[in-house]
């Protein structure tokens, strides 16, 4: 019985060739493994140079770590180029370098939120615009900043609940920073009856006002007139307590609780909204007695 050899003749000579390219390439081989030890030993010690010398400067700590690991991977990516060269002799670096940038295109477009997510951490970090521990508000979201990373800002809510903010949306968003000094003016709006002396209420609020145990007494404060509502004379009384939304619950709580001794003491009405009803023909009164 005839058995056709051709194919075993054929896996033969592909093993071989194959055998022969990769003896051909081992010197490459090994050289290419000898450029990887390297640059796991130049990223290492850039890595640890880096965190050095930045940890000595005001930067902050994220930060720090994000120039660090960029470093590390720059070392990496350009030691890599170099041992896919010397694997793959016909590839060439002006080849891979149009590779990678047709592929970069490619998952930049699939990775952008990620992509803008991490340029805005970025930004953010290096610009200081708010400090861990800072009461901040964005939006519909405010809270207390525990944490910067270089993806998302960890903000603790105000109800204890620990919310990640992705820093994108802040960077694109007016963010109000309520900490930023030591100090911070808010306002209460007081309205007192149209039949009250406007004079006597504003001494009795200012008289109040100075008196706050809550107040910062090295600034000063103001009442205003600011107009008519729609049942009373409308004051705007404004001063400055500590930054903290503590301080400004506390301080809004004792004002508000003496004006309205103080006013109640003095005789002067606080009004509640009136409603008047007009009818176009008289009301007709029933009396239970005479229908009785």
């Amino acid at each position: 019985m005839d058995v056709d050899i051709e194919p075993l003749r054929i896996l033969s000579d592909q093993i071989a060739e194959i055998t022969r390219t990769t003896v051909a390439l081992a010197p490459n081989m090994l050289a290419a493994i000898l450029v990887i030890t390297l640059t796991w030993v130049i990223a290492f010690l850039v890595g640890k140079i880096s965190s050095s010398l930045l940890g000595r400067s005001s930067l902050r700590r994220s930060l720090v770590e994000a120039i660090t690991k960029l470093s590390k991977l720059a070392v990496w990516f350009f030691g890599g180029l170099v041992a896919a060269t010397l694997v793959f002799p016909n590839l060439t670096p002006t080849k891979l370098l149009a590779g990678l940038g047709l592929g970069s295109i490619a998952v930049g477009l699939a990775f952008k939120d990620i992509f803008e997510n991490f340029l805005a951490g970025f930004l953010i970090l290096l610009r200081k615009p708010m400090r861990i521990g800072d009461d901040i508000e964005c939006g519909d979201l405010q809270g207390q900043v525990e944490h910067i990373s270089i993806r998302d800002t960890f903000l603790r809510q105000r109800s204890g609940e620990l919310l990640l903010v992705p820093n994108s949306y802040l960077y694109k968003n007016p963010v109000k920073i309520l900490t930023d000094q030591a100090k911070r003016r808010i306002s209460l709006e007081v309205g007192i009856a149209y039949g009250e002396d406007v004079e006597a209420a504003r001494k009795i609020i200012s008289e109040t006002i100075a008196a706050l145990s809550t107040r910062d007494t090295s600034k000063p404060f103001d009442i205003f007139t600011t107009g008519f509502g729609s049942s009373s004379i409308d004051f705007e009384v404004r001063w400055w307590t500590g930054s903290t939304p503590k301080h400004e619950y506390e301080s809004r709580s004792e004002a508000v609780s003496s004006i309205k001794s103080a006013l109640d003491n003095a005789g002067i009405e606080i009004p509640f909204p009136y409603r008047t009803l007009t009818f176009s023909e008289p009301l007709k009164l029933s009396n239970e007695d005479d229908e009785a």
